[in-house]
């Protein structure tokens, strides 16, 4: 029996974070090293950060990644373990995503990713060139000069290949390569390989944890062999969150499983494994072996060690364990805060300011707030020193003390405004009183504003300025209530800012309080937001969420979270879209056509046709697309100042980087829509046509 021990982590990195980023590695190497495993993994670019953008092509970039490389190759981190660390690497001009492959002080194989990932969170053809070669094959990569010179190496072979060992074969394979439609592991698996390393950088999307194990399992189970994968965990750095789920599955099996909402910084998965148990899945079906003899072949390099040893009694070996994946809802809850908490830690903020008008929007995000405040108690509870010791410089605690209680946590960083006027809505007696009531419920510091005053001034302001003038002109007096609503809105930012400054002072606290956002997904859209009013702030957690999914989200977070008062939030408050014709319902399923589909005006009619044609005529149809498309186009300048988000949905509308498309737009779409009504008659003669005709009786 060969027995092998490998360990998968997740590291909470930060791009450009050179520090932070090597002791998480170096945590994770010593944790391996305890428990013995002979090959250890860690997620794609882990010594720069995944999310280092355009600083991937700055050289110094590159030089600081070799320089912690040749760290950890010089020191005894590698010494009897096999260790894959993510980095980028350049050849010439060429700029390469790599996984490298090292043991005893030794580089034995540079690994360049083969298939980018492009669009979502990701832009690596930005920065990377991808290795691709009519045969494979294996390079000599010159190593940099004081790299060499330190592990007595010249070179090191770089390209597509796998390392064969005495009693083993090991391959790299790199994040978007096993979900490509043609696979690497495959033809390594042809070629003898056993073991798979899978270093990723996947962000969270909501369901996405399923489908990813999902894969992995199905690949396995069907060619044999053991997945290690890898991935980040937490935010470093931009407006995504890396999920972990790092795991390992043997023949299908997953045998470890990582965390997907976690507040550590390392997250280490082992697990002992037989190999030879892949032998006999590979040997079972005779068209694995009738494949393999046909093979294309894939260059290997010999490595004369051993990676395995004998079965002991007291080293089991590891079984089968059963994943529960989450719910939506909770995935909204767990991810937001994960997020929220990595970039309030990070920030040098001292809490989070957030205007509470008591609707849907606002109390979301209180309820995720209040969620990652919960998380940061019991993941001190569990001893993580690192969240006990930011928790105590955030909640600015003293002698000795530490957040025990998740409420009293909450009053320490999070401070909520209600800010009403006389004359707006959320001036209500219900509204004001709602949001009192969730402040007192999670344990936020409130504040009630009115904001009247200042309301005012700017009125009169304009008052005196424009409306002698324009009474001796054409005797108008009237200001447009649209103008006086922006005017309200604007206020409350810049009320918000104002405290987010002030507040710590107040406190005694250093910094200052990041002003969260609550508009969501469908504002974002359909342009139903305030431009740099009562919609701005530093970040916002539901930005690419919808009202839908924020409804049902309250509904879970007032039974799963313990906060009664979110059940009462109003449910019947809609958007003011709904009075321009466009259901939550709608805007949803148009901004998931939009951007998950790529649909333009006429596609997504056809497809609406075929959604919503025993409801609706194509008359209908085509007024509700042609309605969205000129509201979307009006307002797309919106989209361009939105509060950076939390994205969790693959439809969000955020523009700068998430979707790119262009600012400007004739809102006429002249062409499509002329295409459209065409397609409108068509439809609607063979609607005629498929009429019984008066004149002949059914017999």
């Amino acid at each position: 029996m060969r027995v092998l021990k490998v360990a998968t982590c997740s590291l909470n990195q930060w791009a450009m974070d050179f520090d932070n980023n090597m002791s998480n590695i170096k945590e994770s190497l010593r944790r391996a090293k305890a428990a013995g495993a002979a090959i250890r993994l860690g997620p794609e670019l882990e010594i720069t950060g995944y999310g280092c953008e355009d600083h991937f092509m700055e050289p110094d970039t590159i030089t600081h990644a070799w320089e912690c490389l040749k760290e950890l190759v010089t020191g005894d981190w590698t010494e009897g373990m096999l260790c894959s660390f993510g980095m980028p690497v350049s050849r010439g001009p060429e700029l390469y995503n790599c996984q490298v492959l090292c043991l005893n002080r030794k580089i034995l194989m540079v690994r360049p990713k083969m298939w980018l990932a492009n669009g979502g969170g990701s832009s690596e053809l930005r920065w990377f060139t991808a290795w691709k070669q009519a045969e494979p094959r294996l390079d000599d990569l010159l190593l940099p000069p004081d790299v060499a010179q330190a592990i007595s190496q010249p070179t090191a072979p770089f390209g597509y290949g796998f390392i064969q060992f005495l009693d083993t074969a090991v391959a790299a394979e790199i994040c978007m390569e096993l979900f490509c439609p043609v696979q690497v592991h495959p033809e390594l698996a042809l070629n003898g390989v056993e073991v798979f390393m899978n270093a990723s950088g996947s962000i969270h999307l909501v369901q996405k944890m399923e489908r990813r194990l999902r894969t992995i399992t199905t690949a396995m189970s069907a060619r044999g062999g053991v997945y290690m994968y890898s991935n980040h965990i937490g935010c470093d750095g931009a407006r995504l969150y890396y999920d972990g789920c790092s795991c390992i599955v043997a023949n299908g099996d997953v045998v470890a499983h990582g965390q997907q909402f976690s507040l550590k910084d390392v997250d280490i998965v082992i697990a002992q494994v037989d190999l030879d148990k892949v032998v006999n899945l590979r040997l079972t079906p005779s068209s694995y072996k009738e494949q393999a003899s046909c093979k294309n072949k894939v260059p290997s390099i010999f490595v004369p060690y051993k990676l395995c040893h004998s079965f002991k009694l007291q080293n089991s070996i590891s079984t089968p364990i059963m994943v529960e994946y989450p719910s939506r809802e909770e995935e909204i809850a767990m991810g937001a805060a994960c997020w929220l908490w990595n970039y309030l830690r990070r920030s040098g903020a001292s809490g989070f300011l957030l205007p509470l008008s008591g609707e849907v929007e606002t109390c979301s995000v209180a309820a995720i707030v209040a969620c990652m405040c919960q998380l940061v108690v019991k993941e001190i509870e569990n001893g993580d020193e690192q969240v006990k010791a930011d928790a105590v410089r955030i909640g600015h605690y003293s002698d000795g003390q530490f957040p025990t209680n998740a409420k009293e946590f909450t009053k320490r960083i999070f401070y909520t405004v209600f800010m009403g006027t006389d004359t707006s809505n959320e001036a209500s007696s219900s509204s004001k009183q709602h949001s009192r009531v969730v402040a007192e419920e999670i344990g936020a510091w409130h504040l009630d504003v009115a904001i009247d005053g200042v309301v005012s001034a700017l009125l009169s302001l304009f008052q005196t300025l424009i409306i002698p003038k324009e009474r001796q002109e054409n005797g108008s007096t009237d200001i447009d209530n649209s103008a006086i609503v922006k005017i309200r809105s604007r206020t409350r930012m810049v009320v918000a800012f104002t405290l987010a400054s002030l507040l710590p002072w107040i406190h005694h606290k250093s910094g200052f309080y990041l002003v969260l956002s609550s508009t969501t997904a469908d504002q974002g859209l359909s342009g139903n937001l305030t431009k740099y009013g009562c919609s701005s702030g530093d970040i916002n957690p539901i930005g690419s969420i919808n009202m839908k999914d924020l409804r049902a989200f309250l509904k879970w977070a007032a039974v799963n979270l313990g906060y009664s008062s979110l059940a009462q939030t109003d449910q019947t408050n809609t958007l003011e879209s709904l009075e321009r014709g466009m259901t939550e319902e709608e805007l949803s399923t148009y901004g998931r056509l939009r951007k998950t589909f790529h649909c333009g005006p006429v596609s997504m009619f056809e497809n609406l046709c075929e959604k919503w044609g025993a409801s609706m005529s194509p008359t209908q149809i085509a007024h509700k697309v042609k309605h969205f498309f000129k509201s979307y186009s009006i307002n797309r300048h919106k989209m361009t100042i939105l509060t950076p988000s939390y994205i969790v949905e693959s439809q969000s509308c955020e523009d700068n980087r998430i979707d790119q498309r262009q600012i400007l737009y004739n809102p006429e779409w002249a062409y499509q829509f002329r295409k459209i009504d065409q397609l409108v008659q068509h439809l609607d003669a063979q609607g005629e046509e498929a009429l019984p005709n008066p004149q002949i009786k059914n017999s």
